[in-house]
């Protein structure tokens, strides 16, 4: 649940590192058919790749390979959903060697096959279930790859539910408790919270909101950070709007803690489930980050 790393870092390109960075940047867009390795790379842009993986993960905060993915997987997107390429013809099209390649890269950015994320989870079965919280009554849902969502119902479990399942409108969605309370009882119970068995999560968004989770998972436990500290971490300091929106769109609620999120003056923002529940997470944790243990 907590990441010890340094969250804030310098993102603004020195000297010639932003000559390095958009050229990097160029050469993986207009040729991201051919998938270049950072060996490659850099003997193209007559660089070490030690040095240019350094300077291009310092700007960027991902190194080259991981932008290569990430442009891969959206023209990927693009060529299966709006153009409707069978999966044999999309890798191809990408550079990959096969739907093998290509499934490889869904399942591991997006936790789901390209069959699944191109059909909204049809095909994908997600159990549910309702559990008592210390934030309230919680929804959580899991498929066989790990915890899928994670929201809280504030008398009305319907329409709490349809609001998470319209993210994957067809999937197939089983209540079943016994499948589902093994999550809810290690997310509220911090004496399981073990980062060397970090819990599995499904992250379901696009690689923008994705990146934005991903660091909300930096923040320590106890601290909150702004939207603008959050798009200076994802290397887009002008992109707080767009951050906001993404903080707001999480699925999994406390586990991805979109509550450590702060307006620009610091305070308070809106909450999808309540800005008193919010109040509520951060001085539970922030009582037990002092070593104040609430009842």
């Amino acid at each position: 649940m907590t990441i010890n790393q340094p969250f804030y870092r310098d993102v603004t390109p020195q000297g010639g590192d932003y000559e390095t960075v958009s050229r990097v940047i160029e050469l993986v867009t207009e040729d991201y058919r051919s998938q270049p390795g950072l060996e490659e790379i850099a003997r193209r842009l007559g660089q070490s790749p030690t040095q240019l993986q350094k300077t291009f993960t310092r700007w960027a905060g991902l190194s080259p390979k991981a932008f290569l993915q990430a442009v891969t997987l959206d023209h990927a997107k693009r060529l299966i959903a709006l153009e409707g390429l069978p999966l044999l013809e999309a890798s191809l099209e990408l550079g990959l060697s096969g739907p093998g390649r290509l499934h490889d890269l869904f399942v591991t950015h997006e936790a789901m096959s390209p069959g699944e994320w191109k059909s909204k989870g049809e095909g994908l079965l997600i159990r549910y279930g309702f559990h008592s919280s210390p934030f309230g009554l919680a929804l959580v849902m899991a498929t066989d790859r790990g915890l899928a969502g994670l929201a809280f119902a504030d008398g009305d479990e319907e329409a709490c539910f349809r609001d998470m399942a319209d993210r994957w409108p067809n999937a197939h969605y089983i209540r079943d408790q016994e499948a589902t309370a093994p999550y809810a009882a290690r997310v509220f119970d911090p004496a399981a919270w073990n980062g060397d068995q970090p819990l599995r999560v499904v992250l379901i968004g696009t690689d923008f909101q994705v990146r934005v989770w991903e660091s909300l998972l930096k923040i320590p436990l106890g601290r909150a950070v702004t939207y603008s500290d959050i798009a200076c971490d994802i290397g887009q300091p002008t992109a707080s709007r767009a951050v906001g929106a993404a903080v707001g769109r999480n699925p999994i609620s406390f586990v991805v803690p979109c509550h450590r999120a702060l307006g620009k003056s610091g305070a308070l923002t809106g909450y999808h489930w309540g800005l008193t529940r919010k109040r509520a997470m951060l001085g539970w944790e922030a009582a037990r980050a002092n070593g104040i243990l609430p009842e």
